[in-house]
């Protein structure tokens, strides 16, 4: 092969190389957020067939491949995963991360408030849920009445969010809730023994 046919072909391969790069490149991230969204979607399908344990797997494989700087979705799956782990035994896991979760949107001024709302009822689902444990295990006032007290305060706030958007249906379910909370907190001993744990 002569010199100009080399010098040719070096020419036109260095373009070709350099888009064969920044194809490649530019793909990296798209392939990326395919992959959070397909474990995103295997997650909530495993959640609705009620296979908790797999679907917490799935959300982790999720949020371990999001990128950091997408606060908005890894709080929600944050959320998501929580809500999984409540129904899969992991209550106490749960619980920590929902308190965690709260407190992170609490201190940002520009957070969604659908989305503290929605954490902080899950917040007090696993606080009340987590009364029950701990009254059933015999612990004393003194440890268990703080959960129930913060559960009843969340489900009280959210009763006066729901009353103030003119949302009849929410309401009625945190009027529910509060009431369940404060019942919890004034039911003798051997009654709670009787009854069935309840649904998380």
């Amino acid at each position: 092969m002569n010199q100009s046919r080399r010098i040719w072909l070096a020419l036109w391969l260095i373009p070709a190389a350099g888009v064969l790069i920044f194809h490649f490149a530019a793909a990296q991230p798209y392939r990326r957020m395919d992959t959070i969204g397909a474990h995103m979607r295997s997650a909530r399908q495993l959640a609705l067939d009620e296979k908790y344990g797999p679907a917490v797997l799935e959300y982790d494989k999720a949020l371990e491949e999001l990128p950091k700087d997408e606060d908005t979705l890894r709080r929600e799956l944050q959320l998501e995963r929580a809500q999984a782990k409540m129904n899969a035994s992991r209550l106490p896991e749960a619980h920590g991360e929902l308190k965690k979760l709260l407190d992170e949107l609490l201190a940002e001024s520009d957070a969604s408030q659908d989305l503290e709302n929605r954490v902080r009822e899950s917040l007090a689902n696993s606080q009340y849920y987590m009364t029950w444990l701990m009254r059933l295990e015999g612990l004393s006032r003194d440890e268990w009445e703080p959960e129930i007290e913060s559960a009843r305060q969340n489900f009280k706030l959210l009763a006066e969010r729901a009353e103030e958007s003119s949302d009849q249906s929410e309401l009625k379910s945190q009027l529910e809730n509060l009431e369940s909370s404060i019942r919890l907190a004034r039911l003798d001993l051997a009654d709670l023994q009787g009854l069935p744990l309840p649904s998380q």
